[in-house]
């Protein structure tokens, strides 16, 4: 994740933002950062971190429109499958200034034979990773919810509404996306476009 952030970035947001770990990490990377989540005691764990000066915690929901405006690099881990997969992508270009990069780590399920021999090799690893952490699937309190799709739905309804992004499986039933926006709308010349507003 933190790889991805591009050079130069000077705002990102993190979306979906649980106790802060990753907003905390992308202030090393970002000049401001702002993470916002709909659950009030997330937002308050973040916050009892002791988040660095130039991360901003807000209570929001990214589906409610471009209230929290655009931003040059956009985060959203465990998120997307809290709503339909297309007005949650949606939701997020909305979210991303053009030239700015998305990643997503989402959750699908298993589906085929292959499906489940793949995430049967990462069972190890998915073991050691829930004893490390206690039994727990995420911060205490977090919202939790089980994905609908399964991997050959999610890689091509990310395929078709962002085109060109890149897909890959992780171990734990993960997968990223990594898409950029075109820094021009389609038949835009360049300095003719609407800055993103």
């Amino acid at each position: 994740m933190l790889a991805a952030v591009p050079p130069g970035c000077r705002t990102a947001l993190d979306v979906g933002c649980g106790d802060g770990l990753l907003a905390r990490k992308l202030a090393a990377r970002a000049e401001r950062v702002t993470a916002v989540d709909r659950s009030p005691e997330m937002l308050r764990q973040a916050r009892e971190a002791g988040p660095p000066r130039n991360v901003t915690f807000i209570q929001a929901d990214y589906l409610d429109g471009p209230s929290l405006g655009v931003h040059d690099f956009v985060t959203a881990v465990a998120v997307v499958h809290h709503a339909p997969f297309a007005a949650a992508i949606t939701g997020l270009t909305r979210l991303l200034a053009p030239g700015g990069r998305l990643v997503v780590v989402g959750l699908a399920r298993n589906h085929t034979l292959l499906d489940w021999v793949i995430s049967g090799c990462g069972l190890p690893a998915s073991r050691l990773y829930a004893r490390l952490r206690g039994g727990r699937r995420g911060p205490a309190g977090m919202p939790v919810r089980d994905t609908e799709l399964h991997w050959g739905e999610v890689r091509a309804l990310a395929r078709r509404l962002l085109p060109g992004c890149r897909f890959r499986r992780r171990l734990l039933w993960r997968y990223v996306l990594v898409w950029d926006k075109p820094a021009t709308a389609p038949g835009t010349a360049p300095g003719t476009g609407n800055g993103g507003s």
